[in-house]
C-alpha cells in the first residue's frame, strides 16, 4: 500500500484529494484561457506571496515568535521549496510569452528551447533531491532520516534508481526547438511531447514526491500529476508543459503559504513509508525511462532525424492533433 488512505477517514482523504485536483484544473483553465488570470494567477499572487515570505524570514531572524511558529518556516523551510516555486514560475512566464508572441522574444527562434531548459533545470532539483537523500543512505548509514521540516524520508537505493530515472527523463524530450503557440493563443504547444515522455515524467516525479516529499505526496504527486495529463489527454493536446508548468506552479505557491492544509487540516495523506513500495515504484520509474528512450532512439533511427533538432513522433496521433492548433507564425525567420 502506497498511502494510508483506508479505514474511518478515506472519504476525507479522498475529499482532500478530489478538492486538490479539481481546483489545479480549474485554475489551469483560467489562467491558460485569459490573460487576466494569467496575471493574478501568475503574477500578483506571487508577488504576494514572496512578499509575505520575506516578513517571514525578517521575523525569523529577529527571533520573533510569530515567525518562528509560522507553518511557512516550519514546514517549507528547505531550498527545495523556494527553488521549485520560483522555477516553475519562470517557466509559466516564459511559456506565455511564446503562446502570446510577445515581443522579439515570443517569437524568437532560439527562445523555443526555454521549455527545455526550465523543465531539465526543474526536474534536476527534483534529482539533487533524490541524491541528497542517498546521501544520508551510503555516507551517513541511514536508512531513514528527518528533514529540517520534521518530515521523515526513506533512503536508499530507490533514490538513486530515481535519479537516475530522471537524468534520463530530461533526455527523453525531443524536438527542442519544435515549440508553438496556438492558433487560438490560450497555450503553448510542444507537439513531440506526446504520451511517451508524459507517462515517463509522471511516473518519474510520482517517485520522486513518494521518496522525497512523502507527507506531501498524495496531493504534489498524485493530484498534481494527474490533472495537468487529464487534461492534455482529453481537450488539450500538445499543451501538457504549459499545464504541468502552471498546475505546479500553483500548487507550490497555495503549499508555502498554506501548508497547515497538508500538514495538520483533516485532509492529511501520508506515505506508509514502505521501504518496499518506495523501491517499487522506483525500479518502475528507472524501467518507464529506459523504456522511453529506447523508443525514442528507435523513433529517431527510424525516421533519421536528430531527435532534439527535429521531431521524432512527427505522424502519430498526438503529434497530428498539436500540430493542428499551430498558430501562422514564421518561426524560422521571427527576429
Amino acid at each position: 500500500m502506497l498511502f494510508d488512505v483506508w479505514g474511518s477517514d478515506t472519504l476525507i482523504h479522498w475529499a482532500g484529494w478530489a478538492m486538490v485536483f479539481i481546483g489545479l484544473i480549474v485554475l489551469n483553465e483560467v489562467g491558460r484561457r485569459t490573460k487576466l488570470g494569467a496575471a493574478i494567477i501568475f503574477g500578483v499572487a506571487p508577488l504576494a506571496m514572496t512578499i509575505y515570505c520575506v516578513a517571514i524570514a525578517i521575523g525569523v531572524s529577529q527571533g520573533a515568535e510569530w515567525a518562528l511558529t509560522n507553518p511557512t518556516h516550519v514546514y517549507q523551510n528547505s531550498w527545495f521549496h523556494y527553488a521549485k516555486v520560483y522555477a516553475a514560475l519562470a517557466g509559466c512566464w516564459g511559456f506565455i510569452a511564446i503562446k502570446y508572441q510577445w515581443g522579439k522574444i515570443g517569437k524568437a527562434h532560439w527562445f523555443r528551447a526555454w521549455p527545455f531548459v526550465i523543465v531539465a533545470i526543474n526536474i534536476m532539483i527534483a534529482v539533487v533531491s533524490d541524491f541528497e537523500s542517498a546521501y544520508h543512505f551510503f555516507v551517513l548509514g541511514q536508512s531513514t532520516w528527518v528533514t529540517s521540516e520534521g518530515a521523515t524520508q526513506l533512503a536508499g537505493w530507490n533514490n538513486v534508481f530515481n535519479g537516475i530515472a530522471g537524468i534520463i527523463n530530461i533526455f527523453c524530450m525531443t524536438g527542442w526547438w519544435s515549440v508553438y503557440a496556438s492558433e487560438d493563443k490560450t497555450d503553448m504547444l510542444w507537439p513531440d511531447m506526446t504520451w511517451v515522455y508524459i507517462i515517463a515524467y509522471d511516473i518519474w516525479n510520482f517517485c520522486y514526491t513518494y521518496n522525497c516529499l512523502p507527507t506531501h505526496s498524495w496531493f504534489c504527486g498524485f493530484a498534481l500529476l494527474l490533472a495537468p495529463t487529464v487534461a492534455a489527454f482529453i481537450w488539450n493536446k500538445g499543451g501538457w508543459i504549459q499545464n504541468r508548468a502552471f498546475t505546479l506552479a500553483i500548487w507550490c505557491m497555495f503549499a508555502q503559504v498554506f501548508p497547515y492544509f497538508q500538514e495538520e487540516s483533516i485532509f492529511v495523506t501520508h506515505s506508509t513509508l514502505d521501504p518496499g513500495a518506495a523501491t517499487a515504484v522506483s525500479i518502475a520509474a528507472l524501467v518507464a525511462n529506459v523504456a522511453a528512450i529506447i523508443y525514442i532512439a528507435y523513433r529517431a533511427k527510424k525516421l533519421g532525424r536528430n531527435p532534439y533538432k527535429q521531431d521524432v513522433f512527427e505522424g502519430t496521433s498526438d503529434w497530428e492533433k498539436a500540430t493542428a492548433r499551430r498558430a501562422k507564425v514564421d518561426y524560422a525567420h521571427a527576429e
